[in-house]
């Protein structure tokens, strides 16, 4: 089976071309080619000679992910299942804004918190992504916006999966992007979601990166979180809410809080007013985000007026807060509908 190349740092890089004898400096021909200029095909890397061509060729491979589908939304949102080197789909989107185009990364085929609003977790964990899987996504989406002349200028770790529960893989992917020696996406355009793993939100806020945390609140107290975030009962909210400030403090980033509003169920007023008194001390940012309907999930949106009622009681105790606009809709753009959508037999090529 060939190695694949995409996910190495130089370190890593050199190690393997040090190991084929190779003078130094080819290592930063590969990383060049790979990076910046997004060869997949070694023959194309015509700087190096023939014979050594031929030897990558038969030993590695830069990515081994492919396209299962691609979609193309109303609005500019893109979202592609990639088929890994086992069979397994991820789901991977771009997101065009005023401010540049996004990359929302999967982390982990499944996911294990079990949030039941959510269509990744309805088919439980199967694995994490390793590092080459996680820069496999960035590499080809990017290579498809090289078609148009637009590049990733943010990235957020928002697809499939919690982040920190595949905590090596995914902050040394987020070291890599920002790297020189690959993309070179600044850290202040990078967001990492998570559903609140404490533990792990203490040491990220010790890595010296700083990035934006969007935590997944969608409640404002425990006894509703509990239901719609089980992992609430492990890390309450009472232990959340200091880690969260303890990660503004060391990052010096806001933490976005991420509140996704559904019917009914957590979008009254009053629960807005706990809300604000749960953040009002808080160096934070909330996002209400209009519920992506699942089919099969019993969940609604709140009508629009709902949500707009929310907003504003945040804002009259001094909250900073903003209604995201849906994207992608028509084209299954959250988190696991695509891979649902395409089922069991087309996920395996």
């Amino acid at each position: 089976m060939k190695t694949v190349l995409i996910g190495r740092t130089s370190e890593e890089l050199a190690q393997i071309t040090r190991g084929l004898n190779l003078q130094a400096y080819r290592t930063d021909q590969l990383m060049d080619w790979m990076y910046r200029q997004r060869v997949d095909d070694f023959e194309q890397m015509t700087n190096l000679p023939l014979d050594l061509r031929s030897q990558l060729d038969e030993r590695f491979r830069v990515c081994d992910m492919k396209v299962l589908q691609h979609r193309t939304g109303e609005e500019g949102t893109e979202k592609f299942a990639f088929t890994l080197r086992d069979g397994e789909v991820v789901e991977t989107v771009i997101m065009r804004y005023e401010h540049g185009v996004s990359l929302c990364l999967s982390t982990q085929v499944g996911c294990v918190m079990g949030c039941p609003f959510c269509a990744t977790g309805a088919g439980g964990l199967l694995r994490n992504l390793s590092r080459p899987e996680i820069l496999g996504q960035w590499f080809l989406a990017q290579r498809r916006l090289d078609e148009t002349g637009e590049r990733i200028s943010h990235v957020v770790m928002m697809g499939m999966g919690e982040p920190l529960n595949n905590y090596e893989h995914s902050h040394k992917s987020l070291r890599l992007l920002h790297s020189e020696e690959g993309p070179g996406i600044s850290y202040r355009r990078m967001t990492l979601s998570t559903v609140g793993i404490t533990p792990r939100i203490l040491q990220l806020a010790e890595e010296d990166m700083p990035i934006t945390l969007a935590v997944s609140l969608h409640a404002p107290n425990d006894y509703l979180r509990d239901r719609l975030v089980p992992v609430n009962k492990k890390h309450p909210l009472s232990e959340l809410i200091p880690a969260c400030e303890l990660y503004a403090e060391h990052s010096g980033r806001r933490v976005s809080f991420e509140y996704a509003m559904m019917k009914g169920v957590n979008d009254h007023p009053e629960l807005a007013r706990e809300l604000g008194v749960l953040l009002r001390d808080m160096t934070c940012h909330i996002n209400l985000i209009p519920f992506n309907p699942v089919p099969g999930v019993d969940y609604e949106p709140s009508p629009l007026e709902a949500v707009r009622k929310f907003r504003d009681v945040l804002s009259m105790v001094g909250l900073s807060v903003t209604i995201r606009r849906p994207l992608g809709l028509e084209i299954d753009a959250a988190c696991g509908q695509l891979r649902r959508h395409l089922g069991a037999e087309d996920a395996v090529t």
